[in-house]
């Protein structure tokens, strides 16, 4: 247990905020200061690409919290505040001009966006992290017709969903020849690649761009093979880095994101949660960071019932799930690259599966296309350690998935 009376939390996203509802859930009084460098209120950015972007949900229902909720937890939220420095010896965080004393310290500032290179200047070039960005990207999508996502990730596949919904022609440029969903890696990138082609999207997968044509305002992009793709919007969605920047000098082991112990430990009363953290994984030994809106909140819970009660918790394994075309997608786990997955449940060609990933004779992971029952039961065999019966690796199927 802790003997911090007041806690500072730098990072206003789902993971800042869970931290400070958790240490409140568990009973701690003393003081929240809760940093974040954005004018909005707390809001969830997985709603963004998947609900805003199509027009469905206005950009206040990707709020976490409403004020009376808000007040409830008895915090200084500061907004539109960027934390410029930390100094662990001394217990402080810098933001503008001011001093934050702290006795423990929880960073969550997340990732930012990578851009495009060349592009800064040029109008119709969008990425997508933050509330702005998808109101500016949502808003050009209205008058435009050709659209270029570059980036053949979850992001880019969710964004190029959201502009066929809208009717607009897209293509989806990949730098890979295949598809990447989350930890899943490349385990669907056939599936994800027909569901893509069966909606109309112009898949370009094994491409770079290697220009960005227009003056004033994209025109096109020039792909590696000389290909030329008309785009009056071209939306970037090419990774992200950790917002780190500002703890250069700060004495923390910095290594794409802030490494950290099991128990998200970075230095002495310093803990860092969520997209920007890699934590230690004490059965595999590596670290790691992933970039989940639930890993996120159990990083959250965990750290705050630890500086609150003293209590570890169990290590938060990796969940994800996304919607393209209205078919849903869901994993849980890991998946290693050179192990194929086996089907627990329905059949790939029919649209309906639940797979598993075997390592050592034990499920380390299970994913569901369109199965959310069955995946939700094939979950919970395995926390339960209790390992679904499996059939042989699938090598192919109607639709030509390599799973």
């Amino acid at each position: 247990m802790s003997d911090a009376t007041r806690i500072v939390i730098v990072g206003a996203s789902v993971a800042g905020l869970t931290t400070a509802e958790t240490l409140r859930a568990e009973g701690f009084t003393g003081s929240i200061t809760l940093i974040g460098d954005e004018i909005h209120a707390p809001y969830g950015r997985p709603p963004l690409s998947k609900h805003v972007l199509t027009g469905e949900w206005s950009p206040d229902q990707a709020s976490l919290s409403d004020p009376d909720e808000l007040a409830a937890l008895d915090l200084r939220l500061m907004q539109g505040a960027r934390a410029s420095s930390l100094d662990v010896a001394a217990h402080t965080v810098t933001v503008g001009d001011e001093v934050v004393r702290y006795d423990a310290l929880v960073i969550a500032t997340g990732v930012r966006a990578r851009r495009m290179a060349g592009t800064r200047d040029l109008a119709g070039v969008h990425s997508l992290r933050t509330v702005d960005d998808v109101v500016a990207l949502r808003t050009e999508l209205g008058a435009a017709k050709h659209v270029a996502v570059v980036g053949a990730g979850v992001l880019g596949s969710e964004i190029a969903a959201a502009a066929r919904k809208r009717g607009l022609d897209v293509t989806l440029v990949g730098r890979s020849s295949e598809l990447r969903l989350g930890q899943v890696g490349t385990h669907l990138s056939s599936l994800i690649a027909a569901l893509h082609r069966e909606n109309g999207v112009d898949l370009r997968l094994g491409f770079d761009v290697t220009q960005v044509l227009g003056e004033g305002r994209v025109s096109a992009i020039v792909l590696s093979d000389g290909t030329v793709v008309p785009a009056d919007v071209v939306v970037a969605a090419i990774g992200s880095l950790p917002a780190t920047e500002w703890l250069n000098g700060s004495g923390l082991t910095l290594a794409d994101g802030i490494v950290c112990d099991s128990n998200g430990l970075a230095a002495p009363d310093v803990y860092a949660i969520g997209d920007v953290a890699r934590w230690r994984d004490d059965l595999t030994t590596a670290y790691t960071r992933a970039e989940h809106h639930l890993k996120a909140t159990e990083q959250a819970q965990a750290v705050a019932r630890l500086l609150v009660t003293g209590e570890e918790s169990p290590a938060v394994v990796p969940f994800f799930w996304s919607e393209l075309y209205g078919t849903k997608i869901q994993a849980y786990g890991r998946f290693p690259a050179d192990e194929p997955l086996r089907t627990i449940a329905g059949e790939p060609g029919d649209g309906r599966f639940v797979a598993a990933s075997v390592e050592d004779g034990r499920v380390v992971g299970v994913v569901g296309w369109n199965m959310p029952r069955d995946f939700r039961l094939a979950r919970a065999d395995m926390v339960a350690s209790a390992a679904p019966a499996l059939s042989s690796p699938i090598t192919t199927d109607p639709i030509g998935a390599r799973l």
